[in-house]
């Protein structure tokens, strides 16, 4: 089965700035200090000369061409074009305060509240934006068809991992979640053809679950990576990439905004599931929603 296809800047539907961000970590360091200042402020890179950019991130007019074609634009001109248009249509902060989307040393809560739902909002918004209808689809048909669907995650994307085993399992399918390495390699040995292996890292660099996912794809299962970051190595062990859309800013090791991203597109494909035999989902989720109610306080006070 053929992977993804690769977008180009040209195409990208969530925009210039989110197809930056996610290309970002493959880039050479001087062109990553290039995608920073752009990314930061499309606005004030759109009005500078090739030569100010330059100065500006401590590199060459050289490595300024080379990271336009890096993400793909035929050159300097057109990259300013599109990050004009870019700046025109993104998305202020409500609060003046909000500035990068990044908390401030000496912030106090009302800052930090309006901060974290702006950057939660952002990354949600940017998320289903850029999302690839026609990748979803795929990846629904495959997991709608599987024997068997195994689900891997390490650290705050095995918490995604768990919820989307959890939502599959609540409509009957059948799905495994393996927070420890070893277990889920043994049980990626004994996937085969019709069955599915997605892992879930932000990063796209977590070896765990780029292991497990590579054990699967060599016994025959179709694999999907689902990630901030379509060239990072996960993606070279993927029939599917589908892709988030979350900058993580001060507080990236507590992996906020990533990890509701990653639930919008878990959240997406459980529905299209779902949406493929609705009433099988409907049966499988009033028995399971029954076995459970009896667990609940309110139940229980109004049969007494």
């Amino acid at each position: 089965m053929a992977k993804s296809p690769k977008i180009s800047a040209s195409q990208e539907p969530g925009g210039l700035i989110v197809h930056i961000s996610g290309l970002l970590p493959s880039l050479s360091p001087a062109e990553q200090r290039v995608a920073r200042l752009v990314v930061s402020d499309p606005a004030a890179a759109a009005r500078r000369t090739i030569t100010d950019l330059a100065t500006a991130a401590e590199t060459s007019e050289a490595t300024v061409i080379r990271f336009c074609r890096s993400v793909g634009m035929d050159g300097y001109p057109q990259l300013r074009i599109r990050l004009a248009a870019e700046a025109a249509r993104r998305i202020e902060p409500p609060d003046a305060r909000v500035v990068g989307g990044d908390i401030p040393p000496g912030a106090d809560l009302a800052q930090i509240i309006a901060t974290i739902a702006f950057n939660d909002a952002r990354a949600v918004e940017e998320t289903a934006e850029q999302l690839d209808p026609a990748v979803c689809e795929q990846v629904v048909e495959a997991i709608s068809g599987a024997g068997r669907i195994d689900i891997y995650g390490a650290g705050a994307s095995g918490f995604v991992a768990s919820d989307f085993q959890q939502k599959l399992h609540r409509i009957g399918r059948i799905a495994f979640y393996f927070p420890d390495v070893h277990t889920a390699l043994t049980s990626a040995a004994l996937l085969g053809r019709g069955d599915v292996a997605i892992g879930i890292s932000h990063t796209g660099t977590t070896s765990d679950v780029i292991e497990v996912l590579e054990q699967a794809r060599t016994r025959g299962a179709v694999t999907v990576a689902l990630t901030n970051f379509p060239r990072s190595p996960i993606a070279d062990v993927a029939d599917f990439v589908l892709t988030t859309a979350a900058r993580e800013t001060t507080y990236r090791s507590g992996a906020t905004a990533s990890r509701l991203a990653q639930l919008t597109v878990v959240d997406c494909l459980f529905v299209g599931v779902a949406a493929r035999n609705r009433a099988r989902a409907r049966k499988a989720l009033e028995a399971t929603a029954e076995a459970v109610q009896s667990h609940r306080v309110g139940a229980n006070r109004r049969r007494a």
